[in-house]
C-alpha cells in the first residue's frame, strides 16, 4: 500500500513530463516562487538527488540505447530512488518542507513499466515494497512530442539516450502520462506546456498554491 511520504507538514511536489516539456525549468521556477513566498523548499531530481543516486543516474542516462534492458533500468531506478528517498526526500518531509522533486516513480512507471516493455506490475510491485510512498501533488507539464523531442535534442548534452529512442517512445509516452492523471486525478495536476514559459508557471504555481492551502487547513 502506498500512501503520502510524510504525515507531518511537509508536502512533497512531483514534476513529470516527457523529454523537453520544460519540467526541469519549471520545477525550478515553482521553488525559487515558494522560496520567495517564505517556503522552505527542497528541489531535486530523479534519476540522482543523492550522491549514490547521482552516480547511478550516470550508468542510465550516457551511452548507447541499448546498453541496459528496461528489466535492468528498473533495478538501477529503483536503488537510486531508495537512496534519494532515505537521504533527501524523507528528512526533509519530516522536518516540515517543501520537497520539489523533477520526476519520480510515474517516470519509471512509463518508462519502464509501459513504453519499453510490459512491466508495469513489476514496477508496481517493487514500487510499493521498497518505496511504498507517492507525492501530495504531481504536476504533468505536457506538450507536442516532436516539439518537446526538438527542444531536448538541441539540448546537446551527454545525458540524451532516451531522447535517442526517437519520437515513438515520446509519443508512447505522452499518452501514457496522460492516462496516469486521467487514473489519478486526486494527484495529477495537467498543465499545457505548449505555451510560453511565464503562462506555464503561473498555472503551476497556482496549482501548487492550492494544494499547500489544502494541506494547512488539514492540519
Amino acid at each position: 500500500m502506498t500512501s503520502r511520504a510524510s504525515p507531518g507538514p511537509g508536502l512533497f511536489i512531483s514534476f513529470e513530463g516527457i523529454d523537453g516539456s520544460g519540467k526541469s525549468t519549471q520545477a525550478r521556477r515553482l521553488s525559487e516562487t515558494l522560496i520567495q513566498a517564505g517556503y522552505d523548499v527542497v528541489l531535486t531530481r530523479e534519476p540522482g538527488g543523492s550522491a549514490g543516486a547521482e552516480e547511478i543516474r550516470a550508468l542510465v542516462l550516457q551511452g548507447d540505447p541499448d546498453r541496459w534492458s528496461a528489466e535492468t533500468e528498473l533495478l538501477l531506478f529503483t536503488a537510486a530512488r531508495r537512496d534519494h528517498l532515505e537521504r533527501v526526500i524523507q528528512p526533509a518531509l519530516d522536518a516540515g518542507r517543501v520537497v520539489i522533486c523533477d520526476r519520480f516513480a510515474d517516470s519509471t512507471r512509463m518508462y519502464q513499466g509501459s513504453s519499453r516493455g510490459d512491466l508495469r506490475d513489476t514496477v508496481d510491485a517493487l514500487h510499493a515494497l521498497m518505496i511504498g510512498v507517492e507525492p501530495d501533488l504531481t504536476i504533468l507539464v505536457d506538450m507536442d512530442p516532436a516539439a518537446a523531442l526538438g527542444r531536448a535534442k538541441a539540448r546537446a548534452t551527454d545525458e540524451e539516450r532516451f531522447e535517442d529512442f526517437g519520437l515513438p517512445l515520446q509519443q508512447a509516452m505522452r499518452a501514457g502520462f496522460l492516462a496516469l492523471a486521467k487514473a489519478n486525478p486526486d494527484r495529477f495536476v495537467v498543465i499545457d506546456g505548449n505555451r510560453n514559459a511565464d503562462t506555464v508557471a503561473a498555472d503551476v504555481t497556482a496549482a501548487a498554491l492550492s494544494r499547500l492551502e489544502q494541506v494547512s487547513a488539514a492540519q
